[in-house]
C-alpha cells in the first residue's frame, strides 16, 4: 500500500478563517476597510512596531519601502542574489539596480563583511533578506548603514514570528531594527492571507506615504469618505498604485496571528526533531540558528553531501512521496537578469551558488506528525546511503540507541 504524499508546505486554515471570511461577505464591506484597519493595529502591537500598513502582497510592500527612503533612477540598492527574484525586481520597478553581494558560508543570509565594501556614492539603501525564516545579523547591518547614512530595508517575507536578542531581550522580527520591514502572507509562508503583505516602521512620515500610494494617492480614505454626510471629492496628487489589501484577506489574517505562537512553536519542535534524526547523517548539512536569533522555521533547508546530485535526490523522494524544493534560488542566474546593465554583482557569489544548486527544503508544516517526521529523515538517509559510506545503523536506530 502506498503512503500519503507529504507535500513541503501545507497552510493551517480552518473553521475559525471560513467564519471570519463569512463575517465580511455578509457586512457588504469587502474591499479595504474596517478589518483591514484592525489586523494591522493587531499586528503592529504584535511585532512592538509603532505602524503597520497592509498591502496586496510582500512584493508591493518592497516597492513602496524602497520609494519611500527615495529609491529612484539611477540609484543602486544592496542585497543578495540569493532570494525569491521578487527582491531584486521591486528595485528595478524604482529604476534602481540591484547590487549583487554574497551570503555567508554558514548560511543562507547576506554576509555583512561584504555589504560596507559594496557600497558607493549611488547606494540609496541596503535591502537585506531574513531568508527562510532565519533572521539576519541585524545588529552589524543597522551599525554599518548608520555609519554610512544609509536606509535599511527587511526582506521579511518569510519571518514573521521570527525573532532577535537586541539589547539583551528577546524581539521580533517588525519591530524596527532597520527602517522598514516587509512581509508577506502567500501559503507557502507561515501564516497567510491566500496572499497579501504588511509593513512596519517607526517613522510616521514613511507610514503615512505607504497609505497614500497604496489606494492610488487617494487624498481622502474610501472609510472617510463613506462615513462623511457631507459630500467629498477626492484628488490624486500624485502617482499612486493599487496596493489595497481586502477585508476578507484580513480577517483571515487576524484569526492566523491568534494562531500564530502556536504555530511557530509546532515549527520550532519539528525543527528539533529533524535536527536530532538527520544530525546523524555523513556529510549532510543541518541549519542552525546563532545565539542571537530564534527561527519560525518557514523552511528547513540541508546541504547535500559532496556528490549527492540535487534533482536525482529529489526525485528519489518524490518517487517516495514525498515532496521536496531545491535551494533558494540566484536571481543573477535568470534569464531576466543577463543584462549587465540590470544589475551589479559586488563580490563573488560563490556560496550564493553553491547553496543553490546543493540543498533542498525538506517538508515543515504544523500538522506533520512525528512518524512524517520520521520517513522524510530516513527516505533521505536511505537515499544519500548509496552516495556516501555510512554505519550500518539506521537514523532511528541512531537515535533510539542514544534515547536509550
Amino acid at each position: 500500500m502506498s503512503l500519503p504524499q507529504i507535500p513541503v508546505a501545507k497552510p493551517v486554515l480552518d473553521e475559525h478563517e471560513a467564519d471570519a471570511a463569512r463575517r465580511v461577505i455578509l457586512s457588504g464591506w469587502v474591499t479595504q476597510g474596517p478589518e483591514v484597519a484592525a489586523f494591522e493595529a493587531e499586528f503592529a502591537a504584535f511585532v512592538d512596531a509603532p505602524h503597520a500598513c497592509a498591502v496586496s502582497n510582500c512584493t508591493t510592500a518592497l516597492h513602496l519601502a524602497l520609494k519611500a527612503v527615495g529609491v529612484g533612477p539611477g540609484d543602486e540598492v544592496i542585497t543578495v542574489s540569493h532570494s525569491f527574484i521578487a527582491t531584486a525586481n521591486a528595485i528595478r520597478y524604482c529604476g534602481a539596480r540591484p547590487v549583487f553581494v554574497d551570503i555567508a558560508a554558514d548560511g543562507y543570509n547576506i554576509d555583512p563583511e561584504l555589504v560596507g565594501s559594496a557600497i558607493t556614492p549611488r547606494t540609496k539603501a541596503i535591502l537585506c533578506v531574513h531568508q527562510l525564516g532565519m533572521p539576519c545579523d541585524l545588529a552589524r547591518l543597522v551599525d554599518l548603514a548608520s555609519r554610512h547614512s544609509i536606509p535599511l530595508i527587511e526582506d521579511a517575507a518569510c519571518a514573521v514570528g521570527s525573532e532577535i536578542l537586541w539589547n539583551g531581550r528577546w524581539e521580533r522580527i517588525g519591530k524596527p531594527h532597520g527602517d522598514i520591514a516587509c512581509f508577506s502572507f502567500h501559503p507557502r509562508k507561515v501564516m497567510t492571507t491566500g496572499d497579501g503583505g504588511m509593513l512596519t516602521t517607526a517613522n510616521p512620515d514613511y507610514d503615512a506615504k505607504f497609505r497614500l500610494w497604496r489606494q492610488h494617492a487617494m487624498s481622502v480614505a474610501d472609510t472617510v469618505r463613506h462615513s462623511s454626510n457631507a459630500v467629498i471629492y477626492e484628488s490624486y496628487p500624485e502617482l499612486g498604485y493599487n496596493y489595497r489589501m481586502t477585508d476578507v484577506q484580513a480577517a483571515i489574517g487576524r484569526e492566523q496571528l491568534r494562531k500564530l505562537p502556536e504555530i511557530v512553536a509546532t515549527r520550532r519542535r519539528i525543527a528539533a526533531h529533524y535536527g536530532e534524526l538527520l544530525g546523524q547523517v555523513p556529510g549532510l548539512g543541518t541549519p542552525a540558528e546563532p545565539y542571537w536569533c530564534r527561527s519560525n522555521w518557514q523552511s528547513y533547508c540541508v546541504s547535500l553531501p559532496a556528490g549527492a546530485d540535487q534533482r536525482s535526490v529529489m526525485q528519489t523522494l518524490l518517487d517516495q512521496g514525498i515532496s521536496t524544493r531545491r535551494g533558494v534560488m540566484n536571481i543573477h542566474l535568470e534569464p531576466a537578469y543577463r543584462d549587465p546593465a540590470s544589475s551589479r554583482r559586488a563580490s563573488s557569489l560563490e556560496q550564493s551558488e553553491k547553496a543553490q544548486a546543493g540543498s533542498i527544503i525538506l517538508p515543515v508544516f504544523t500538522q506533520m506528525s512525528d512518524d512524517d517526521i520520521s520517513r522524510v529523515a530516513e527516505a533521505l538517509d536511505a537515499v544519500l546511503g548509496n552516495i556516501v559510506p555510512r554505519r550500518k545503523r539506521s537514523v532511528r536506530m541512531d537515535l533510539a540507541a542514544s534515547a536509550g
